[in-house]
């Protein structure tokens, strides 16, 4: 245990000498904000009719003005916009070493492999929970200063749920891409791989079999969050748990047995 302590220490004082989460805190914050823009334009069905939002951009939250729209719309922006920061999370906590060389180093320690692994798997898990805390309370600021209207129980509950479910659900097919920062020795084969992960969801969905492709499934979520129907089921929940613990399986393998002589 004292190992493992050391090793998320040392983990989360990388990261917070780095410049690397303000940047993704402040990139993540846009989200909310730009939520909160589309809820005041739409506020006003003049408005935003003149700023063309009407049948078009005004599609996010469902052309609506209220509390209920405005999660949806950050429920879609920590799947969407979360699966692109997250990766980034994952790629730089696990592939640092190997772009500043230090990799040889970080395995001379008196820690095992694995240990280093689950520190690492904690900093990200953490800090993409913090990211996801910061949606929510800018989220929640923003719809008071605004004034949205439907603010209950049975709005706000069921909205933070889903903010939350689907930002858990992208942390899990996220958990490839550590995978791939091992493999790789660095950023490029796991953020390539967000890349195309990203664009293969987004055909796979417009072919209406989104439900089991398990990059597809998030957003999916998000976007039929609150109604029935959507195509959603257990099995495409069982499909990101299986490729959330297949990523993080395979990336405790590969530390294990990889060869870092070369």
């Amino acid at each position: 245990m004292s190992g493992f302590v050391a090793a998320l220490r040392v983990e989360a004082l990388k990261a917070r000498r780095s410049v690397v989460p303000l940047v993704t805190a402040l990139a993540f914050s846009i989200a909310p904000l730009v939520g909160g823009l589309f809820m005041y334009i739409l506020a006003d069905p003049e408005r935003a009719r003149r700023m063309g939002l009407i049948g078009q951009k005004a599609q996010i939250a469902g052309g609506a003005s209220d509390w209920p729209a405005y999660f949806g719309f950050l429920a879609q922006a920590a799947t969407v916009g979360g699966f692109i920061l997250f990766a980034f999370v994952v790629a730089w906590v696990f592939g640092r070493e190997f772009s500043d060389g230090t990799v040889r180093y970080l395995l001379a320690l008196p820690t095992s492999r694995a240990t280093i692994i689950a520190a690492k798997l904690v900093v990200v898990s953490v800090w993409c929970g913090a990211l996801t805390a910061l949606i929510t309370v800018l989220g929640f600021a923003a719809g008071a200063a605004l004034s949205l209207p439907g603010w209950s129980a049975e709005a706000i509950w069921p909205g933070l749920a889903h903010i939350w479910a689907g930002a858990g659900l992208t942390l899990l097919i996220v958990m490839p891409v550590a995978l791939l920062a091992g493999v790789g020795r660095g950023y490029l084969a796991p953020l390539g791989f967000a890349m195309l992960a990203l664009i293969l969801a987004q055909v796979v969905g417009a072919t209406g079999r989104g439900a089991y492709f398990p990059w597809s499934i998030p957003a999916l979520y998000a976007q039929v969050a609150g109604s029935a129907g959507g195509g959603v089921t257990a099995l495409s929940f069982a499909i990101v748990a299986v490729t959330g613990a297949a990523g993080a399986a395979g990336t405790f393998a590969w530390w294990l047995y990889a060869d870092f002589s070369r």
